[in-house]
């Protein structure tokens, strides 16, 4: 079992959830575990080196994480699994525009965290897929300063090109994906896509000012 120091603190999983992500230079014989765990250490020593920085431009925070994170989440596949039937009654224009804030929102739910939590100790189970296996799940446990671990699992799929992008997190048991199909789809009921749509870009713009 692999432990990497990480994170102080249990609020915000989807923060941490998020944070392994650092791109590196896939090897033919790299695992996505073994991508995990060198991204974790990366984004450790990134943030210890950037402390300086961030704490004089907050807004570097947000991009660093658009620079090193984005590119390995599956925005768009994460985006139409959310919205389910209504991504498939969207508009071209409207699926953009969703995928774009939806992204943010990730974004945004733990970038604000991020510079106050990273010295947490994260335990990395053993990898249960074939060789040859296009999905996988990369399983984690978070251990907290009191009560029992959190598990954050990560779900992924190789692409054609031979690089592996998360499409779902799954925290002590939720799914990021199936939790927002919910909330998402009960706001879509009430006032329509293009109010939510709204809503998630003024919220946006707003954490982005604050």
């Amino acid at each position: 079992m692999k432990r990497i120091k990480f994170w102080r603190g249990a609020g915000r999983m989807v923060l941490l959830s998020m944070l392994l992500w650092l791109p590196l230079p896939l090897m033919a014989a790299q695992s996505p575990q073994e991508l995990v765990i060198e991204t974790t250490d990366r984004i450790i020593k990134a943030l210890k080196a950037e402390q300086a920085e961030i704490k004089k431009n907050p807004a570097r925070l947000y991009e660093i994480v658009d620079e090193i994170v984005l590119p390995h989440f599956d925005f768009r596949r994460m985006s139409s699994w959310v919205l389910g039937k209504h991504w498939r009654k969207a508009s071209p224009a409207e699926r953009e525009q969703f995928v774009k804030e939806f992204r943010a929102l990730l974004v945004r739910t733990y970038a604000a965290a991020l510079n106050d939590n990273y010295d947490q100790e994260i335990d990395f189970l053993p990898l249960r897929a074939k060789k040859d296996a296009t999905e996988v799940t990369v399983r984690t446990e978070v251990q907290l300063d009191a009560g029992f671990p959190i598990p954050i699992n990560y779900r992924m799929y190789r692409t054609e090109d031979g690089e592996w992008l998360v499409f779902d997190v799954n925290i002590d048991g939720v799914s990021l994906v199936t939790n927002y199909r919910s909330s998402f789809s009960k706001e879509i009921r009430q006032g329509g896509l293009p109010k939510l749509i709204a809503r998630l870009s003024e919220r946006n713009q707003r954490a982005m000012h604050d």
